[in-house]
């Protein structure tokens, strides 16, 4: 078997091998695992990832290319990256160029073999021809509802459209004339001849071609018909020599005519296999949603970190590794299921938890007063940069009389079990001295506190005392005077609903938007070393979760977006909305 290639991060690191994570074992697998000790094509195992450049790769698609990139290299084979560009109403340059960018940055390398359906437009043409002249393909002149009303139902065979007799010679006329353009839209399809009684609703005469005028992003306005996604799939995939055609369960219905047409046409024919979609919970990965999502602005883009595109998710911070991990985690199954989604957050959670250099910052700040230290006196402290990596060293963090924490670490009346800083409690200050709150500064309209002054011990530097006195609570901090003010993003699940589709009567999806899915901090304060992070670096803030430099984010004026909690803190939230 031949090695699988590293997976190369975010960060840039290189990362155990896809299939020495978790060596995988499914049906898929052992589908391949007999294939190959029977001959079945020669022993080659080739597969391919086929998106529609409609929209963007959501998280759904990432495991889809986690399979299919894994088992081409679990078994020394080979992938491809084919665009399935049939549809040109629907299809854009940028979804092509969003799609390729994500694909690249899971990992997964198609070297030489990028293709398009569009490519095999002319011998996908000439196969139809040759379905006609067998007599198994008729051009039908009767509209989409008529078809529709004709196909019958589940319990009802359809019937016959009445031109399904027309003569070969005809057919071949009319077909070549629909290529010319002579027709408008919607005028007529070219239809297989299958078997309009058939318990399969797919085999009921399904349309090859439909007539559209559109112009094409790679093709122009050289053809007027296209062919259907059920017509070019199997084609394509036999061009390719593609070994193993691993979809999604909704096409399991499909297989009858994925394999009528290679039989019909008689060519090379791969293996369709099917496995359930990834269904997340509190997740829409319907991309007909989400690009309304993102035209009604309810998002701010595809790559809105709240979004489950790649895209999305990247600018929010998780890596290639967290995905692969998730992919195999769940496995793969015949039947459709839910996966939580605090297992996707558990896995980025493990991932930075091993890469993420830790810093200070202080998010809703409160400043801190020490009164007997000296006014113009500033110390370095010595901070790790993180303890599950000790290559990763130690930095060194400015302290000074003036400091900042968060305003949730002091309260004048602690309430119950409450153990951080209140008056005259004392606490430690991280990597620095204990402290003892002895008054605080108030608003004298609001009564808000402004400011807590302290004392601190200078024989605790470093965070111990020498009288082996204890303290109940640790602070991260920041000094004042060279703190990086920053913008930080606090992003939350974007739906409050397990099923974002069950909606109250009447309504639908967009009433279970969560309306707390981003909080935007102005005035938040960095440690300094923060403030040359450049975008798509990520950090474990102290006590405060995992954060991303964001894209826009600029020297200076640093924006930083919440990649995940230190721990899962959505329990109960419909209850709180």
């Amino acid at each position: 078997m031949q090695d699988s290639s590293s997976i190369t991060g975010s960060s840039g690191a290189e990362s155990e091998r896809p299939s020495d994570i978790y060596p995988a074992t499914d049906f898929i697998r052992e589908i391949i695992k007999e294939d190959i000790r029977t001959g079945r094509f020669g022993g080659r195992v080739h597969t391919r990832f086929p998106p529609e450049p409609n929209g963007y790769l959501h998280i759904g698609h990432a495991k889809s290319i986690v399979l299919n990139y894994g088992i081409a290299q679990e078994f020394g084979g080979k992938f491809n990256l084919r665009f399935d560009d049939t549809n040109p109403s629907k299809e854009e340059v940028e979804y092509v160029e969003s799609i390729i960018a994500d694909v690249r940055w899971l990992g997964a390398d198609w070297e030489d073999r990028l293709f398009f359906a569009s490519d095999y437009f002319e011998q996908l043409y000439e196969w139809a021809v040759k379905l006609i002249k067998k007599g198994k393909a008729y051009v039908d002149d009767l509209s989409a509802d008529e078809i529709r009303a004709y196909r019958g139902t589940l319990t009802e065979p359809g019937k016959e459209s009445p031109y399904r007799n027309r003569s070969i010679e005809e057919n071949l006329d009319l077909f070549e004339r629909m290529r010319r353009g002579e027709f408008p839209d919607g005028s007529r399809v070219l239809r297989a001849k299958i078997d309009m009684a058939s318990g399969n609703m797919n085999l009921r005469d399904p349309i090859l071609y439909r007539i559209v005028h559109e112009s094409h992003h790679r093709t122009g306005d050289k053809w007027c018909i296209y062919p259907m996604y059920d017509f070019a799939h199997g084609q394509c995939d036999s061009i390719e020599g593609i070994t193993h055609s691993i979809c999604t369960l909704e096409f399991e219905d499909h297989r009858p005519l994925y394999d009528w047409f290679l039989d019909e046409l008689e060519i090379y024919h791969p293996r369709q296999i099917e496995f359930a979609r990834l269904n997340l919970s509190y997740t829409l990965l319907s991309k007909r949603k989400l690009l309304r999502l993102v035209q009604e602005k309810y998002v701010d883009g595809w790559d809105d970190p709240r979004m489950p595109t790649i895209s999305g998710i990247r600018r929010r911070g998780y890596t290639p590794e967290a995905l692969w991990d998730f992919a195999r985690r769940i496995g793969v199954a015949k039947n459709d299921s839910i996966v939580d989604i605090a297992l996707l957050e558990y896995c980025i959670r493990q991932d930075l938890n091993q890469r993420a250099p830790r810093r200070m910052a202080v998010l809703r700040p409160l400043k801190l007063v020490i009164d007997n230290y000296p006014e113009d006196q500033v110390e370095y402290m010595q901070a790790i940069n993180n303890p599950e990596d000790a290559s990763a060293g130690t930095r060194q963090v400015p302290f000074s009389k003036v400091l900042y924490i968060e305003q949730d670490d002091f309260r004048e009346v602690p309430p119950p079990k409450y153990f951080r800083l209140s008056p005259g409690r004392e606490v430690r200050l991280r990597y620095a001295y204990f402290v003892r709150c002895t008054s605080v500064v108030k608003d004298p309209n609001t009564g808000e506190v402004l400011e807590v002054h302290c004392t601190y011990d200078p024989a605790t530097r470093g965070g111990d005392a020498p009288d082996g006195r204890k303290v109940k609570a640790t602070l991260h901090w920041v000094s004042a005077a060279h703190a990086v003010p920053a913008e930080v993003r606090l992003y939350d699940r974007l739906f409050i609903k397990e099923d974002p589709n069950q909606a109250p009567e009447g309504q639908d999806f967009l009433a279970n938007l969560n309306p707390n899915s981003l909080e935007i901090l102005q005035g938040c304060q960095l440690e300094p070393s923060l403030a040359q992070a450049q975008p798509g670096e990520t950090f474990q803030f102290e006590r405060m979760g995992y954060f991303c430099v964001d894209k826009y984010s600029q020297a200076g004026a640093p924006v930083f977006n919440r990649t995940v909690t230190l721990k899962d803190t959505w329990a109960k939230i419909e209850q709180k909305l």
